[in-house]
């Protein structure tokens, strides 16, 4: 008898995928705001890792605390971030 193949559960990811993806629209235009058009210099300002700001504006899984701490150099609340943009 054959295996049937697994199904993944894409739904769950795709939701995921979809919020993180709002998540780096939010970080890009934030940034934009702050008046850095170049992400590379917005991250060297900061002290933040060039090549992970760049995954976290894509729409790349980010931590908690990463999160807070880009927030801080954003110079914005969890509350105001999350205000504007996902609805």
């Amino acid at each position: 008898m054959k295996k049937q193949p697994k199904r993944k559960n894409s739904s769950k990811k795709d939701v995921a995928a979809n919020e993180l993806e709002m998540l780096g629209k939010r970080i890009k235009e934030l940034r934009k705001e702050k008046g850095y058009t170049n992400q590379e210099i917005f991250a060297y300002d900061n002290g933040l890792n060039r090549a992970q700001y760049n995954k976290y504006e894509r729409g790349g899984d980010i931590r908690f605390s990463s999160l807070v701490r880009l927030l801080k150099a954003l110079d914005i609340s969890l509350k105001d971030f999350f205000k504007d943009g996902f609805e």
